[in-house]
């Protein structure tokens, strides 16, 4: 009797972590003030719904993701922190999942939304609001440029276009489900890795001739098949994001975190009571 008690309560554990709630622990400061190391979040996923996998096949190295989601109670909205799936990978030039790669970062853009920076601030014009930590924000602009050294740089990292930094960044338009854009080698220079990922093909891109190939045959406009975020940490100055690794697709998404379930200080494991529970 014991042992089959012991197999239910297991079994509706895994099942709430599935389908309900999940939790996961903050290892750097991407995310202070709002999140400090030894932090352990609680992830809501019934609100963007549970994604539950068609298939086991995880590899360190990254697989192609196959998964559903269960229907949720909303979007992902603005200034919701989210955790997700890292799909860039050092070394690697295709997106892909790594199960446990996990990271936790503020939405700063929806789909549908154009997100800029600048000097140091975060721009959405489709909100006035301030998105992120506008403190933190306000220290990266007044960081003098000589001392950002190579973080200053970010997407999309190619000669033939204006160079974007993290104090003077896009306009760059965030797809939605349904978009249909004109690949040029500009756009295909921006969205390179979500339409290589969506056709399963890479794209060569002649600036020369002014023309975009997938695989073998000229491609001259692209339908977006997913949603994606521009997601980033709250801590501007310090913090890898969608400044420098690019969009986040929402099947990468695991949920929103909604509260601290408790913490505990990284250097003596003593228990910081002023962060239990406390909402985000």
């Amino acid at each position: 009797m014991l042992i089959i008690v012991a197999i239910l309560l297991w079994c509706g554990k895994l099942a709430v972590r599935i389908f309900c709630f999940d939790t996961f622990v903050i290892p750097s400061h991407s995310m202070e003030p709002t999140l400090i190391p030894g932090d352990k979040i609680i992830v809501n996923k019934i609100l963007y719904g549970a994604r539950i996998y068609r298939d086991f096949n995880f590899s360190r190295d990254g697989v192609t993701l196959h998964s559903f989601r269960t229907n949720g109670l909303r979007d992902i909205q603005r200034g919701d922190i989210v955790v997700f799936n890292m799909p860039y990978h050092d070394g690697c030039d295709t997106m892909k999942f790594i199960i446990n790669y996990v990271y936790c970062k503020r939405c700063i853009g929806q789909p549908g939304d154009s997100v800029s920076i600048r000097n140091g601030y975060y721009i959405n014009d489709n909100t006035p609001d301030t998105l992120g930590c506008k403190e933190m924000q306000s220290m990266l602009a007044q960081t003098p440029d000589s001392l950002l050294g190579n973080i200053m740089p970010t997407i999309p990292y190619d000669n033939h276009m204006a160079q974007w930094t993290i104090k003077d960044f896009g306009p760059l338009y965030i797809p939605r489900r349904g978009d249909r854009i004109d690949i040029t080698p500009t756009t295909a220079t921006l969205y390179r890795l979500l339409i290589e990922w969506e056709r399963h093909c890479r794209l060569t891109i002649d600036w020369q001739h002014n023309r975009v190939l997938a695989g073998d045959h000229p491609i001259s406009r692209h339908t977006f098949t997913h949603d994606y975020f521009f997601m980033a940490g709250d801590n501007a100055p310090d913090s890898r994001d969608s400044r420098y690794i690019g969009l986040i697709p929402d099947d990468y998404i695991i949920g929103i975190a909604t509260r601290i379930e408790y913490s505990r200080d990284r250097g003596t494991g003593e228990l910081q009571w002023n962060r239990i529970l406390k909402k985000l």
